[in-house]
């Protein structure tokens, strides 16, 4: 049975992900699992498509997009994220990358970057190599941020019917997955806050 918590408690989960076309597989999947969150008494705030289209990160230029401010701030905050890439020639997005980047500007903060902060990773490619490679490399990414990537991760093979025509998760599987993923994401980000101020 998995665990929910009262909204009060509820921690802050962003989700960064998808690609530029609206309602991609890997936007659909990052979707699903924020919800399974809210479920759970978390609150969520989801940077996909259009919100991560942001100018190529510079560290030298101080300069901030108002998205990428928007971005950052909720970063600043939150109690756990989850990145959704799709597996592009093997890897991760040059968009979810760049968004990533973006966590630098995090570098001086009390919190260091995602410090101790709980990391879930989803990737959806045509075909295992693509999504398992990628899945690894995001896991990579969340150690060099000091975040604490969660046990399970989900790779979403796209060649498998996964969604129905009306884009609902008809995979009993990953649809088990996902809801794993969103409860080790909340059960590990509410101990994280346990000890902080109200």
């Amino acid at each position: 049975m998995t665990e929910t918590f009262p909204a009060a408690r509820g921690p802050f989960v962003v989700g960064i992900g998808g690609t530029l076309r609206s309602d991609s597989s890997t936007e659909r999947a990052l979707r699903h699992c924020l919800s399974v969150v809210r479920e759970q008494g978390g609150r969520t705030e989801l940077f996909c498509g259009a919100d991560i289209d942001l100018p190529m990160y510079n560290p030298q230029d101080p300069v901030r997009s108002p998205k990428a401010v928007k971005l950052v701030e909720a970063l600043r905050v939150a109690d756990a994220v989850v990145v959704s890439s799709p597996g592009y020639h093997g890897g991760v997005s040059g968009l979810v990358k760049n968004a990533l980047d973006y966590i630098e500007d995090l570098r001086g903060d009390p919190r260091v970057y995602l410090d101790n902060t709980p990391w879930g990773c989803i990737t959806c490619a045509y075909g295992w190599q693509a999504a398992v490679g990628t899945l690894g490399q995001l896991r990579v990414i969340g150690h060099a941020l000091r975040a604490w990537p969660t046990p399970v991760g989900v790779a979403i093979n796209s060649a498998v019917q996964v969604w129905d025509a009306e884009g609902e998760l008809t995979d009993t599987a990953v649809r088990d997955q996902l809801g794993l993923l969103a409860a080790q994401v909340s059960t590990f980000a509410l101990g994280r806050t346990a000890g902080a101020p109200a």
